[in-house]
């Protein structure tokens, strides 16, 4: 239901044993393998991905249509379609989700906060046996 368009390729890396201070705004994709001290936020306007990677820290708030965390936020985690938490994800802050994946392993301290769907707007189902 939520992965059915195309996923944004990754065009900016922050790579492991880089840190940047400030507020990041990205388009696309963006994948952290370094340490980031401020807001990470995806493009309202284009579909975005987020991979925050097991050697990843990220230090303030994070926004994303599509969020991977594999390493470690402190922060509330705004993922407006998909949050997909890997086993070595370890979270210290608020997490707002459309829906969620959690592999065994992963660490949340904080509150999950479902983003409720307009139930108005009924999906059209298709049953594969009818052709």
């Amino acid at each position: 239901m939520f992965n059915k368009k195309k996923q944004p390729a990754i065009r900016s890396l922050i790579s492991d044993g880089t840190q940047i201070n400030g507020p990041i705004v990205f388009t696309d994709g963006l994948r952290v393998d370094g340490t980031v001290v401020g807001t990470i936020q995806g493009s309202e306007e284009r579909s975005s991905i987020l991979v925050i990677s097991e050697t990843a820290s990220v230090t303030g708030e994070v926004f994303a249509d599509h969020v991977i965390i594999n390493g470690t936020v402190k922060g509330p985690v705004h993922a407006r379609l998909m949050l997909e938490l890997q086993p070595r994800a370890k979270i210290e802050g608020d997490i707002y989700y459309t829906a969620l994946e959690m592999h065994q392993g992963a660490i949340i301290d904080g509150r999950l906060h479902p983003i409720t769907v307009d139930l108005e707007v009924k999906p059209t189902l298709k049953l594969a046996a009818n052709n």
